[in-house]
């Protein structure tokens, strides 16, 4: 959530965040005229308190009618204060409502605008020209399907659409996969993690998940419990109701797990193959910073992610993605998109995102500087979701005889293999 007392000093600055989102903005107006309840309330219940303590000294030195006169007035003051109380109450959960339902603050330098108004930063690597080459290159399941390495069919029949297995070297390529982005995580100082894939309402709702994306999440309702669509949410629970030294950060974890998500409002998108699906692994990088640290830091997890991609030989794009687009946490997010040859076009990859102090306030993750405590700053970026990596690795690296060649940095994760071939 966001600092009330920036919203109360500067309401346009959070008004023209929420316009750039895309969201309500007369939100910022109803969360004002609550905070306002709320804090007259509490002033009237104070002020009443205060009076009844003062009577409640006075009444056993009192006697006769002007006892009883204190008594009737000490019953009509508690009922008073029992009512202010309740008042109170009812303007705090207003006001708690309503913040829990804004945005984050948008960063200034973010392209305005929907999906498709992002900013290209920069393009990293070389499309292959397959015509060139003289041949039709294949898309990942044909590839995958050859090779023994996906099979979807028997996926839908166990699970339904949008499930898959890895099979063979598919099974191998997703373990050398996380095993190649864990030992790059290790040797950057992140300290790796295995992260609950079931978490509380509090741990969903505290990472800005059950706000515009609710629809995308898998709730057990018989258990309270939510399915992670990414680490991202119990690493930023991982320090929820801690407060941190201010020495000891950074402090930066590489979370492997499942991810879930129902991919609600996808109806015919991508349905061929494993770019979207329901299950998924991914590694996950999770960075606690200072908040005058946060910018940088954003900027060193999106040099990670494109570390990672020119290691794996893969053509893609940096995105500065559009304000619209950016979800309830981020103040901002870029988003590498690798090319797919056989759509024609960059897809997302990896995406890091800057969330400042939003996710810290709702899950009380503070740090300590002296006698300073305040609200540090998350920020979250993948390294390597799985099965769409491996898209990208087929098709970018698929030979004319349907072999891929194997990238470099994952050889020592395949026995040394140099090309995963057709069976």
């Amino acid at each position: 959530m966001i600092d009330l007392r920036l919203l109360r000093e500067d309401p346009d600055r959070v008004r023209a965040s929420q316009r750039a989102r895309g969201e309500d903005v007369a939100l910022v107006d109803a969360l004002l005229s609550a905070d306002e309840r709320r804090r007259s309330s509490g002033v009237r219940f104070d002020e009443l308190r205060s009076e009844q303590k003062s009577l409640g000294k006075l009444i056993p030195k009192a006697t006769g009618d002007e006892k009883t006169e204190l008594l009737k007035k000490a019953g009509e003051l508690s009922a008073a204060v029992k009512a202010a109380d309740a008042e109170k109450d009812e303007a705090d959960q207003e006001a708690k409502q309503l913040l829990l339902r804004l945005g984050n603050l948008v960063h200034p330098d973010v392209p305005v605008g929907g999906e498709e108004d992002f900013a290209v930063l920069a393009k990293h690597g070389t499309i292959r020209d397959f015509a060139a080459e003289g041949f039709e290159p294949r898309d990942h399941l044909e590839l995958g399907e050859a090779l023994g390495a996906i099979d979807v069919e028997r996926a839908a029949k166990v699970s339904g659409s949008r499930f898959y297995y890895l099979t063979g070297v598919g099974a191998l390529l997703e373990l050398a996969l996380v095993n190649a982005a864990i030992a790059q995580a290790t040797a950057a100082g992140f300290t790796p993690m295995l992260t609950p894939a079931l978490v509380r309402p509090r741990a969903m709702e505290g990472t800005g998940f059950l706000g515009q994306a609710a629809e995308d999440v898998y709730h057990l309702e018989k258990d309270d419990f939510y399915l992670v669509g990414t680490s991202e949410v119990p690493l930023a629970a991982y320090h929820m109701d801690e407060i941190i030294e201010a020495d000891k950060l950074p402090l930066r974890y590489a979370g492997f797990s499942p991810c879930f998500r129902r991919e609600a409002g996808t109806y015919g998108k991508d349905t061929r193959g494993i770019f979207r699906v329901h299950q998924f692994d991914k590694v996950e990088m999770f960075s606690y910073v200072e908040p005058q640290d946060a910018e940088a830091e954003h900027q060193r997890l999106l040099d990670w992610e494109i570390q990672w991609l020119q290691s794996l030989e893969l053509p893609f794009q940096v995105i500065d993605v559009a304000s619209a687009d950016l979800g309830s946490s981020a103040s901002r997010k870029f988003d590498c998109e690798a090319w797919i040859p056989t759509q024609g076009k960059y897809r997302e990859l990896t995406s890091t995102s800057n969330c400042t102090e939003f996710q810290a306030r709702r899950l009380s993750v503070r740090m300590r500087e002296g006698k300073k405590v305040q609200p540090l700053a998350t920020l979250n970026g993948t390294l390597c979701a799985v099965p769409r990596t491996i898209v990208a690795i087929l098709e970018n690296h698929q030979q004319a005889d349907g072999s891929v060649r194997v990238p470099e940095v994952l050889r020592p994760y395949l026995g040394g293999r140099e090309t995963l071939d057709p069976q």
